[in-house]
């Protein structure tokens, strides 16, 4: 891995992200393109479909990191979760009502978290997730990361997140996902 020069970083609310879309959709694109993932154009395609509506969320923010020639390197984005969310329901396993409790501020929903090949393993990860979350005000975290995904799923273990279980993100079809949880507390 060869440093790619200065990375900054820009966090943003929901409207300048619509803005820099095309930025977030190459780092989605490209990251998530290999193994375990194997996200194909239409696979980017559903998930900038729905990009729109997510950034329309008042509490919606996102971070976004350049390489000093303004290249796109790394993002991530996530809003809190609303009372009537259906994260909790694609758990293969039911939690307790209590943990599944929203009320739009209580838990920061993780949506994504990428960094492009060539820009990892220099902590930009790990400067996206802290940015992204400095000032939430949300008692914890949720994510779903996929368990083949070692270098993520370490990552996240690191920075304090610890596995509650697992989820079938888009259906029957769909490969399990870990949800893994950061209290914030």
């Amino acid at each position: 891995m060869a440093q790619q020069g200065v990375i900054a970083l820009e966090r943003m609310g929901g409207s300048a992200a619509v803005q820099a879309v095309d930025a977030l959709r190459l780092i989605y694109a490209e990251a998530f393109a290999g193994p375990p993932y194997n996200e194909t154009e239409d696979d980017v395609a559903a998930a900038f479909r729905r990009f729109p509506v997510q950034a329309r969320n008042p509490t919606f923010r996102a971070t976004l990191a350049r390489c000093e020639a303004g290249e796109p390197v790394g993002m991530a984005y996530g809003f809190p979760l609303g009372p009537d969310t259906g994260w909790w329901d694609e758990l293969t396993e039911p939690v307790p009502e209590n943990m599944r409790r929203e009320d739009g501020h209580r838990t920061f929903g993780l949506m994504e978290l990428a960094v492009r090949g060539p820009w990892r393993g220099q902590g930009i990860a790990r400067r996206l997730h802290e940015m992204l979350l400095d000032g939430i005000g949300a008692e914890r975290v949720l994510l779903n990361v996929h368990p083949g995904s070692k270098a993520a799923s370490a990552a996240y273990r690191a920075w304090g997140y610890r596995k509650i279980g697992e989820a079938r993100l888009w259906g029957e079809s769909a490969d399990l996902h870990d949800v893994m949880l950061l209290d914030l507390r």
